[in-house]
């Protein structure tokens, strides 16, 4: 990574969610209703553990599990990870969730009746290359129920958690997919105001990501900070 000294870039007012959302109504329950209160880390928090592939093994095609392939679409997931100038993050470890391909997770509280896959767990795990660049194989989730409102169904998505040096460096975002009509209903999806920043979330179908006879690709690059950073959880 270049040592080159970058002016630090805020983050653009409405890009990132709030932590009230009323229509997102689990926020009306979750939400500070008090100031924040600044908590100083110690090194333990700023310094471990020491995320590498040794220690945490990566797991990179999620279409294989328990000695079977999993049902559904198999797609490719390709991207990078930058800072706000645009720089290659490096060596950072990715974890990623999602539903299987008929819309439930591979977890007790998800009493959704759609069928569970014997050989889709629903998760990974990649480190970033010297360039920032990661990749993984997975099948495309589908959409499910979730009760916020009226006949409310999740759009398709893919949770992203990346880790920095230690747990005090921590963001978590989500994937969705282009042309997903439930996109336009989902509270999750515009409890970011910034219409630019949502579209940050959206991967891009990229042909040359496809590979032949085996998995379409799409392209979802992720900058940590800045004018154009991904809006992340909070």
């Amino acid at each position: 990574m270049s040592s080159t000294n970058v002016e630090f870039a805020p983050l653009v007012p409405g890009t990132q969610p709030p932590h009230l959302d009323p229509a997102y109504r689990s926020t009306v329950l979750r939400s500070p209703r008090h100031p924040a209160i600044a908590i100083p880390h110690t090194l333990t928090e700023i310094a471990g553990p020491n995320f590498t592939p040794s220690l945490f093994p990566p797991l990179m095609d999620m279409t294989q599990h328990h000695g079977g392939a999993a049902v559904g679409e198999r797609i490719i997931v390709t991207g990078h990870v930058r800072d706000e100038a645009g720089r290659p993050v490096p060596n950072t470890m990715i974890e990623i969730w999602q539903a299987n391909a008929a819309g439930r997770y591979a977890h007790p509280h998800d009493q959704h009746d759609a069928p569970l896959d014997p050989h889709f767990h629903g998760n990974g795990r990649v480190f970033t290359d010297a360039d920032g660049a990661y990749r993984f194989v997975t099948i495309k989730p589908g959409a499910y129920p979730w009760g916020n409102h009226a006949n409310a169904w999740r759009p398709n998505h893919i949770h992203f958690s990346l880790f920095g040096a230690g747990f005090a460096a921590r963001l978590i975002t989500q994937m969705y997919f282009p042309g997903d009509p439930l996109l336009a209903l989902d509270p999750i999806f515009h409890a970011v105001p910034d219409q630019a920043a949502r579209e940050r979330l959206i991967a891009a179908f990229d042909i040359e990501v496809t590979e032949p006879n085996h998995a379409l690709g799409y392209r979802f690059d992720i900058a940590l900070r800045g004018r154009n950073a991904a809006p992340m959880e909070d």
